[in-house]
């Protein structure tokens, strides 16, 4: 197949458009290379597939619709998985603007280019963010997510409405997948196992909120990877028994379907951070600090959805996945 990866620099675009040249797709990998984090880190990722058959890379921005047009017409791509948009929950308290662009307009773009040019199937990254207020356990795409504590979750809970939209309006099946605080290899450095190993190795303090009462749901990246390209396989279809007097939030009568993509077993914030100092050889310096706003205590997914309707299920323990980073880590920062 064809297939555009959106935000193909990025951490899980860059791994996902590698998995789907290994299996012998063309890919087609769009990024705008923004400064939101190390840019260099973007270039590198990308650097390691330049010389892959039937790979192509694309500098573009998402909220640039003239240019997205132009893209998908002259493409024609069977797929897409769109993963490109500005990510992090605090730094949508601080700048909530980019997210609009990004995430609001860049999202409505990839409809349109889907919905004109005849793409069988959309995948799109979603996120554990859009559960918020929710507490009961497992998270589940079955609950009503009406309470973000982001707007970084709100645009993501907006994305899945849009999504639903266009399925049910033009008939285009999409697919969107709440991903669980993902970390391996070539991973973002805003996110807490990057930071936390960069100021342990520099001997600097590492900042642990809520006290390090969190528990959260680490998720591997190849596991990741696993569910979205097995969803990408696996095109959305109507919801027969869907009722419109008991609505199920995960399914509808239109191609369109949610699902949790997440380890399923919730690891303690502290027993993360030891790992980390025992794959380091250092013990971290810790700042316990009171929870910060729009994070949320625990993470929880409830996977059976995926297991069920996609046959694939995350399975790589936190333990192998903390210790596989460290290695990639010494080795590419030497």
């Amino acid at each position: 197949m064809k297939i555009l990866v959106t935000g193909a620099a990025g951490f899980i675009g860059f791994h996902t458009a590698r998995a789907l040249l290994d299996r012998g797709d063309e890919v087609v990998g769009l990024d705008n290379l923004n400064d939101y984090y190390d840019v260099n880190l973007k270039k590198a990722r990308i650097a390691t597939l330049k010389d892959r058959r039937r790979w192509r890379f694309i500098k573009l921005d998402l909220a640039d619709r003239q240019g997205m047009a132009e893209m998908f017409a002259g493409e024609r791509f069977d797929r897409v998985v769109h993963l490109g948009a500005q990510a992090g929950v605090r730094y949508s308290i601080e700048n909530p603007l980019a997210y609009v662009d990004s995430n609001l307009v860049g999202h409505a773009n990839v409809l349109e280019g889907c919905r004109h040019n005849e793409v069988e199937h959309l995948v799109y990254a979603s996120t554990s963010s859009v559960y918020g207020a929710n507490t009961r356990m497992p998270f589940s795409v079955h609950q009503n997510v009406d309470h973000p504590l982001s707007f970084y979750g709100a645009t993501k809970k907006a994305n899945e409405l849009m999504s639903h939209a266009y399925s049910g309006l033009y008939g285009l099946p999409t697919t969107g997948l709440r991903f669980f605080t993902v970390y391996g290899p070539w991973g973002r450095p805003d996110m807490a196992l990057f930071l936390f190993a960069r100021a342990i190795q520099a001997g600097k303090p590492i900042d642990v909120f809520n006290y390090g009462h969190h528990k959260r749901d680490f998720t591997y990246i190849d596991d990741i990877v696993g569910g979205v390209v097995a969803a990408l396989d696996h095109v959305a279809q109507p919801n027969a028994d869907w009722d419109s007097d008991h609505p199920d939030p995960g399914t509808s009568r239109a191609p369109y379907r949610l699902y949790n993509i997440g380890n399923s077993r919730p690891v303690d914030l502290m027993k993360y951070i030891g790992l980390l100092e025992e794959y380091l050889g250092k013990v971290a310096e810790k700042n316990m600090l009171p929870l910060q706003p729009g994070d949320v205590p625990d993470t929880w997914a409830d996977v059976e959805d995926l297991a069920k309707d996609v046959g694939y299920r995350p399975s790589v323990p936190v333990e192998d996945g903390v210790k596989r980073f460290v290695d990639w880590y010494m080795e590419y920062y030497g």
